[in-house]
């Protein structure tokens, strides 16, 4: 990124996407290339990818983090989708490439900082 020029952020509606199994990780990762953060909310994730079992979470974050895509994730309330998320949230409460946070302003704050 030029230091004169504003971070490049879109949400993934803005890109017509969303993240409900595997191979949406590939898209999101393509259509991203070229910016410098990416905004995902409930809304565009599948109730899989809440269910740690399922692998799906793990999987999207260590492709963003090989990728070093810096994604933030709006999510009100961290707690609705179990504890064990709960602590996913909070362990990357300080990650340099993946966060959680309540709003699109905390994710935008996030992602221009």
């Amino acid at each position: 990124m030029n230091p004169d020029e504003a971070p490049r952020i879109q949400t993934v509606r803005e890109l017509s996407l969303s993240l409900r199994g595997l191979d949406d990780i590939h898209a999101l990762i393509g259509a991203a290339y070229d910016l410098d953060g990416l905004i995902l909310t409930e809304a565009d994730l599948s109730p899989e990818f809440f269910d740690l079992k399922t692998g799906l979470a793990g999987e999207a974050f260590q492709k963003f983090t090989n990728y070093r895509l810096r994604v933030a994730l709006v999510l009100p309330d961290f707690a609705a989708h179990g504890e064990r998320f709960a602590e996913l949230a909070h362990e990357h409460s300080s990650h340099p490439l993946i966060r959680f946070v309540h709003n699109e302003e905390g994710a935008r704050a996030w992602l221009n900082s």
